[in-house]
């Protein structure tokens, strides 16, 4: 589905490529997403802007807008919190230094992983997830796909299952900065903050309406209304803390890897009137001016 605001329009706010957990390059997600009638799309790896010149360049083929993206991990309360960064200045040094500070931990927490799956004798785990995840920092998903490869496990949903799944030996908690923290990065880089699929973080009803209060609090603009996998009653609730916090609305499918047909690119639950969306505030994105 499209939005409502400009049925000619078709944008997703939120996907992941091969720079960090997705399955496609940058170059393979943007042509799919061109495919599903995309004309807006963000790429927003996990605390990484490395696939956005790569796709920049597929945009430009496609005739498609790319809009600067990252998504990026913090804490709140002690839960692991995402936040999407949107149209900020991918030259801004400060920014540049956290997504290198973010980089480090994710390293750190590969290292972990592997050494607690060290018993599964498989040789060589680290590099083999790295070589995975395309020399860059592997994730869980890319330490599934090497024990697959290595038979350990029949596939990805079982090793999540025995091995990397909450709770298990994979499972290992980062360190990552608190949420103000991270909101102030985005908007020292002149970008917009967006509280990430809320409703994935399994929090009850009050604690989610705290966490998107504390965001607001601290500085946070925008928060995902509409994204894969969700309920029509997420829906309600999502556009009922929007509008109660006054925030601005933004959506994407969360898109990692094809064969998933509740979480296709462009295909995003049709966000409900009377909302502002976040893209009416970007700086001079071609077609989605905000009106007059």
């Amino acid at each position: 589905m499209t939005i409502p605001q400009d049925p000619v329009l078709c944008i997703d706010l939120h996907c992941h490529s091969t720079a960090s957990d997705g399955a496609l390059t940058p170059t393979e997600l943007v042509n799919r997403a061109a495919g599903q009638k995309v004309t807006h799309l963000a790429l927003t790896d996990h605390d990484t802007v490395g696939g956005l010149a790569e796709a920049q360049s597929a945009a430009a083929e496609n005739s498609m807008v790319l809009i600067p993206g990252v998504e990026l991990s913090c804490l709140w309360r002690s839960h692991t919190i995402h936040i999407v960064g949107l149209d900020f200045d991918l030259d801004d040094a400060g920014f540049r230094e956290a997504l290198d500070r973010q980089k480090s931990n994710r390293w750190a927490r590969a290292g972990m992983i592997a050494e607690r799956l060290a018993r599964l004798a498989i040789p060589d785990l680290l590099e083999r997830a790295t070589a995975e995840a395309g020399g860059d920092v592997p994730g869980r998903p890319h330490f599934a796909r090497v024990m697959v490869e290595a038979g350990v496990v029949k596939n990805a949903a079982q090793a999540f299952k025995r091995y990397l799944g909450a709770g298990k030996a994979g499972d290992v908690k980062a360190y990552w900065p608190e949420l103000q923290e991270v909101v102030q990065w985005v908007n020292s880089a002149g970008g917009i903050a967006v509280l990430a699929h809320p409703r994935k973080y399994k929090l009850t009803a009050t604690k989610l309406r705290e966490l998107t209060a504390d965001f607001r609090r601290a500085e946070g603009r925008a928060i995902e209304v509409s994204t894969s996998g969700q309920s029509s009653g997420d829906l309600g609730f999502l556009t009922e803390l929007c509008m109660r916090e006054k925030l601005l609305a933004s959506q994407g499918s969360d898109f990692h890897f094809p064969g998933a047909p509740w979480c296709e690119l462009g295909r995003i639950m049709k966000m409900p009137d009377g909302l502002e969306p976040v893209w009416h505030h970007f700086r001079q994105v071609p077609g989605i001016d905000a009106p007059g």
